[in-house]
């Protein structure tokens, strides 16, 4: 007997009240949104927390920092030169393609094509596939980070990938500036597939039906992420609902929110250091030691910790974060402006001159605010700064143009390990191998040599030990101003449950949040 049209009508409406009772919509706000879809274009932070969401790593860091299977679901060391690792199988991408050792193979080759990824795996010499679900990394040297390192690997659709796009151009190119397929495309296995884009305005990601983690206790659904540069705006948008979540949350708006009742707010300590690169290429002067150690000098970052960051962090005078490979308990504070001065008056520079300095004014914590602090102070020894700032996704390409005598960066070694500080943000410039991609210009090659040598190092203590006589090197040379290290800040409605998404290296795990 069939139900009267009513009844049948009266079920449809529950079932679909039902699912709408399921989903979960966040609303974000970042204080910027991913540059590009592809996130090989940079390395980057808010590029690596994107491809979490969207695709997945071989393996990933837990809260507490340690490693756990995703994509890799076992490994083994063959011998001191390979590693064996074992693929999760029935996955599939979000074009619909199964994912297979190819892609794996394919995203390394890839790898040693993106300018800013390949010094990661200067060690790895290539990827064999043994079967369609396990592959062989290879080495040159025996490398003592591999599975850090496998953090970093997110496997690419190598179909999806392969190809000419509608211009005729190869759909695998990596570039940061120039509109090919990967910048604009995606497809992943992550737990959502990107369904419209539009850069520095919004974005919006829908939960992949064939995500393969069924374990995962995440419950959203649909991500719509905003972009709000200003901090204020940000905090703004969160107490007054329009936004269920926000990050990083403005050391001067903490206590407006703890007062809050309906919000919630955690802060964790990071080990991203932020710090000022010198480049004596286009400033000779700083090619004087003495004058490098001046600006060190009337730099002060503790005041700019007490002031600008509210205390939520610690001053860095040195690469490392405490508790990190590196770190060197011996370097001390050198705020000292009187010091600065003399130094100035025997390098010949008493009188001062001018630099230039770029900043973001949307990257890191009051990233702004910093760099008028830091000018400010250095027009206490007589040299003046022709500061520009400007948001993150025009200050990368003005960044590596390496036309500025001061610019500044944050890093968080993507491998755990202060080698990778060095390597990216000190070494000299080699683009073949990758080295000091994020370097200002300054350029010491006995100091990359130090840490080169680290890295061949399988002992873990006497490579501590290297890191630390680096950190020394670095210091005497004063090869960086360093500032702090940034404060890590969420803030979101009661029923986002944040503990279930957030780690140290603020790499959103959105796959895994709870929405109550």
């Amino acid at each position: 007997m069939k139900k009267p049209f009513a009844v049948v009508a009266a079920l449809a409406l529950a079932a679909v009240l039902a699912v709408n009772a399921q989903a979960k919509t966040l609303k974000l706000a970042l204080d910027a949104d991913p540059p590009r879809l592809d996130y090989m274009s940079q390395l980057s932070g808010n590029l690596l927390s994107y491809a979490e969401w969207t695709f997945d790593p071989l393996v990933r860091w837990t809260k507490d920092m340690k490693i756990e299977a995703r994509l890799a679901e076992k490994w083994e060391q063959k011998d001191p030169l390979t590693m064996r690792v074992h693929l999760r199988k029935g996955v599939t991408f979000h074009s619909g393609n199964p994912f297979t050792a190819a892609d794996v193979k394919w995203t390394f080759d890839r790898i040693r094509k993106a300018p800013d990824w390949k010094a990661l795996y200067d060690a790895f010499k290539d990827v064999v596939i043994v079967d369609d679900h396990t592959v062989d990394f290879v080495f040159n040297r025996p490398e003592p980070l591999t599975l850090n390192l496998m953090t970093y690997i997110f496997p690419m659709d190598s179909k999806f990938y392969s190809g000419k796009d509608a211009a005729g151009k190869d759909k695998d190119l990596v570039s940061k500036t120039d509109p090919v397929f990967a910048n604009s495309n995606a497809s992943g296995t992550g737990p959502f597939k990107v369904t419209s884009y539009e850069p520095q305005v919004k974005m919006v990601l829908d939960r992949s039906p064939a995500y393969w983690d069924k374990k995962s206790k995440g419950n959203v659904t649909q991500i719509v992420l905003t972009p709000i540069k200003n901090p204020g705006t940000r905090t703004a948008a969160l107490l007054s609902g329009d936004v269920d979540f926000i990050n990083p949350v403005n050391p001067q708006d903490q206590d407006l929110i703890k007062k809050e009742k309906g919000l919630s707010l955690v802060n964790m300590p990071s080990g991203r250091v932020i710090t000022f690169g010198f480049n004596p290429a286009v400033q000779p002067e700083f090619k004087d030691l003495r004058v490098r150690q001046a600006v060190i000098a009337a730099v002060n970052n503790a005041g700019i910790v007490d002031k600008i960051m509210n205390k939520l962090t610690v001053p860095a005078n040195q690469f490392s974060a405490k508790g990190m490979s590196g770190y060197n308990d011996t370097l001390k504070g050198r705020f000292d402006v009187e010091k600065a001065k003399k130094l100035m008056k025997e390098a010949g520079y008493e009188k001062g001159f001018t630099v230039t300095m770029i900043a973001p004014n949307n990257r890191y914590t009051n990233d702004e605010k910093i760099a008028e602090a830091v000018a400010g102070m250095l027009a206490k020894i007589n040299i003046k700064v022709d500061l520009k700032t400007m948001p993150i996704a025009q200050y990368w390409p003005e960044f590596q143009k390496r036309q500025a005598s001061l610019q500044m960066v944050g890093w968080h070694p993507d491998t755990e390990d202060s080698a990778n500080l060095f390597e990216f943000l000190v070494f000299c410039v080699d683009k073949d191998k990758g080295f000091g991609a994020y370097s200002s210009g300054f350029c010491d090659p006995k100091l990359d040599e130090l840490v080169k040598s680290a890295n061949t190092e399988t002992d873990l203590k006497k490579r501590d030990k290297i890191l630390q006589n680096a950190e020394k090197m670095a210091y005497d040379e004063a090869a960086f101003i360093p500032l702090h290290y940034e404060p890590l800040s969420w803030a979101a409605k009661k029923n986002v449950k944040l503990e279930t998404c957030i780690n140290q290296q603020n790499f959103l795990y959105l796959g895994d949040l709870v929405i109550e």
